[in-house]
C-alpha cells in the first residue's frame, strides 16, 4: 500500500515520531513517503501569515498520516493551513498525531487532534486513529511506541 506521512516539525520532536512511524510502516511492507512542511516565516503566529514553501500532493497515497506540534492549544498554524489548502482526501484512510510540551492531553493535545481530525474529515478522509505524545512525560517512549503501533494498524 502507498502511504504518505506529512509532518510539520520545528524542534524535531514531531519529525522523530514520524520517522519511527515510517520505519514501522516500511517494516510492515508498505511503500512510504515522508514529507515535511516548510513555511516562511518558519513559525508564523497565525494561519493568515503562513506561506507554505511546499504543498505535498496526497493524491497518490492510499493512506495518509499527518503529524504536527501543538501551538497555543491547536495544531501548528502551518499544518492547519496545509490541511485547509489540499483539495481532497476523499476515499483515503488517515491518521493524525500531535506532540506537545505540556504533560497532559487536555492541555492542548485533545483540541489539536479534534481540529486535525475535523479538517481531514471535511476533505473526505476516514480518520481511523489518532495519537497524542506528551513530550514532558516520563512514559514518552512507551507512548510513542503505542501511538506508532496504533497508527500503523490501519
Amino acid at each position: 500500500m502507498k502511504v504518505g506521512i506529512i509532518v510539520h516539525s520545528l524542534t524535531g520532536h514531531t519529525l522523530s515520531v514520524a520517522n519511527l512511524l515510517e520505519d514501522k510502516l516500511t517494516a510492515d511492507g508498505h511503500q512510504v513517503v515522508l514529507e515535511s512542511l516548510v513555511s516562511e516565516p518558519e513559525q508564523p503566529s497565525d494561519i493568515s501569515k503562513v506561506n507554505l514553501q511546499n504543498i505535498p500532493d496526497v493524491s497518490g497515497y492510499d493512506a495518509v498520516f499527518f503529524g504536527a506540534p501543538v501551538w497555543a492549544f491547536s495544531p501548528s498554524s502551518v499544518m492547519r493551513a496545509y490541511l485547509q489548502q489540499i483539495p481532497s482526501l476523499a476515499e483515503k484512510r488517515a491518521g493524525c498525531f500531535v506532540t506537545q510540551a505540556f504533560p497532559f492531553a487536555w492541555m492542548g493535545g485533545n483540541s489539536s487532534i479534534r481540529i486535525m481530525k475535523e479538517l481531514c474529515e471535511d476533505k473526505g478522509a476516514e480518520v481511523l486513529h489518532t495519537g497524542i505524545i506528551n513530550w514532558g512525560r516520563k512514559k514518552r517512549d512507551a507512548t510513542i511506541a503505542d501511538v506508532t503501533e496504533l497508527l500503523s494498524s490501519f
